[in-house]
């Protein structure tokens, strides 16, 4: 589904992402972790053509990511609030990626009427501006709209942070059940561990814009990636 070859990005002299290969099939949840600084939304923007590689390329179902926007229809994200329109509501937000995506009014609402338990009475019917939410109902937002439109790949950028507990409980199920059930591809960043183990397949590492782990999801890979991040021997 996602292929990554010979990939690198500078800024002047600094090298921040250097990928020769990386695979990812239809239908995994893909997690990618690192400490600041390591690549992780590097990669995500280059996937979304956000800025331009250095050298290589990102494939998206056979489409080259930086020369077309074929890939566009079948993907979608939510990097942070920038990609929200701060001066609409969530209503007229989500409406509006529906219009984007060929959705009516009618299919939006379907869609959005499921995740009631995760806006939890604070994002809808608010008669407020996205801009005037608070950080973790911005971003809860953000999620639901990256669902809109059948997307066949998601990606998401540290989608626990600023979130409650009931509501980090909530957004693991939306995503396991999208990867799980539904067979959409799902790419998350998390600088938490527990959290990309407990919905992830595969975890990729990147350390100075490098992979340096690539493990297919365990009992024992939280333990490895602790390990791995304290410096300690496995």
């Amino acid at each position: 589904m996602i292929v990554t070859s010979n990939l690198s990005k500078k800024y002047n002299d600094n090298q921040v992402l250097s990928i020769d290969h990386l695979e990812i099939p239809k239908g995994q949840s893909f997690g990618l972790v690192g400490n600041n600084g390591a690549g992780k939304t590097t990669y995500f923007s280059l996937l979304l053509d956000l800025i331009q590689p250095t050298t290589g390329h990102i494939k998206n179902n056979e489409v080259l990511v930086h020369e077309s926007e074929d890939w566009k229809p079948f993907t979608s994200a939510f990097i942070d609030e920038s990609f929200l329109i701060g001066y609409l509501t969530a209503e007229e937000y989500f409406y509006f990626i529906g219009e984007l995506r060929g959705q009516n009014k009618s299919d939006v609402d379907a869609l959005v009427s499921q995740f009631e338990d995760f806006f939890h009475g604070e994002i809808l019917g608010q008669k407020k501006y996205l801009r005037d939410l608070s950080k973790g109902n911005q971003k809860k937002a953000g999620i639901v709209a990256a669902l809109i439109g059948n997307p066949e790949v998601i990606i998401l950028d540290e989608p626990f942070a600023n979130l409650d507990p009931t509501t980090q409980i909530r957004l693991k199920g939306i995503i396991k059940n999208l990867a799980e059930t539904k067979g959409i591809t799902v790419l998350i960043s998390s600088h938490d561990l527990l959290h990309v183990t407990d919905v992830c397949e595969r975890i990729v590492v990147l350390e100075k814009g490098e992979i340096v782990k690539d493990l297919k999801t365990s009992a024992e890979t939280l333990k490895e990636l602790e390990a791995h991040f304290s410096g300690e021997a496995v």
